[in-house]
């Protein structure tokens, strides 16, 4: 039944009619019980609703899928204490595990990583874990969209925050602190944002007050809530306020005005962590760690700065 049937192949003619049909279903727990192995492996994310995990969870299920593979998803709803029982829970129930952005602090994913491998991590780079490590470089990359700004006459800017727990986050962070050591002249006030289009709509209120005249997303999911706030509340974009995002999710195109963002290579990211994975599986090297760039996408969201 399985394809490896070494004798006369009449035999196996038989066999096989014969559970065609009985309409015999093999048990894929027996199967893994008796193999060792679920040809499974899992992929946990903080926020599943966002399109960028999407992006990444379709284009791992697809390559590990020509291999023979299925992908089990988790959800950890942005909870760094629910995050550690969900990614023990789920490991119990494959082959190895893909960790996207994991919420939960250093030294707790530390003491997990040995009995959680074969491991791979997405943006979460930590030496201390013998595990291959995919990023983006986040810093850079906000950096490109505040010069950007800086370009078109901004000076006072506004950043709306992603969740204190979120690696990302803070390398955003220290991007715009660096920005700000290179520009003296510009002031970046931090806002609290979110991961929701939800949250962008409410921090509307928040960056008017401000009196900013262009505003940072932490990504594309809050600065399409806070283009629709801003709408609302009448101000103008970009005529009175320019706003960026940060992914290039799909919906990012179609907002109006369309989004200027930074462009991340998602499905790319999502290929590369299963062929370090399948390497790590085979008991083979995987290939070394990458950080890929974003890349700047200006849309019609961002324009001069109002005299």
């Amino acid at each position: 039944m399985n394809g490896r049937f070494l004798g006369e192949p009449a035999i196996a003619d038989r066999v096989r009619a014969s559970a065609a049909e009985l309409q015999y279903s093999p048990s894929h727990l027996a199967r893994s019980l008796a193999l060792g192995q679920t040809s499974a492996i899992a992929f946990v994310v903080p926020d599943l609703a966002n399109p960028a995990f999407q992006a990444m969870l379709s284009s791992l299920s697809k390559t590990a899928a020509k291999d023979g593979y299925r992908v089990l998803v988790a959800d950890s709803a942005e909870s760094p204490e629910d995050e550690p029982l969900l990614v023990e829970e789920i490991r119990r129930r494959c082959d190895a595990i893909v960790l996207c952005a994991p919420r939960m602090p250093d030294a707790q994913l530390e003491a997990l990583a040995a009995d959680l491998a074969p491991l791979v991590l997405i943006n979460r780079r930590n030496p201390e874990i013998h595990a291959p490590s995919l990023s983006i470089d986040y810093r850079s990359g906000i950096r490109t969209l505040a010069r950007h700004l800086h370009s078109l006459g901004h000076r006072h800017l506004a950043y709306l925050e992603g969740p204190a727990t979120s690696r990302s986050n803070e390398h955003r962070l220290r991007g715009l602190e660096e920005f700000e050591r290179e520009e003296p002249e510009v002031r970046i006030d931090r806002l609290s944002g979110g991961v929701s289009s939800e949250d962008g709509h409410a921090a509307a209120a928040r960056v008017r007050e401000s009196g900013a005249t262009a505003a940072l997303a932490f990504n594309d999911l809050l600065a399409i809530g806070l283009l629709n706030g801003l709408l609302e509340l009448g101000v103008r974009v970009p005529k009175e306020v320019s706003v960026t995002g940060f992914d290039d999710i799909p919906f990012a195109r179609y907002t109006s005005p369309p989004l200027t963002t930074a462009s991340v290579p998602h499905e790319e990211l999502g290929v590369q962590a299963w062929h370090r994975m399948r390497a790590l599986i085979a008991r083979d090297e995987p290939a070394e760690d990458i950080v890929l760039q974003p890349r700047l996408e200006v849309r019609r969201s961002t324009a001069a700065a109002p005299r």
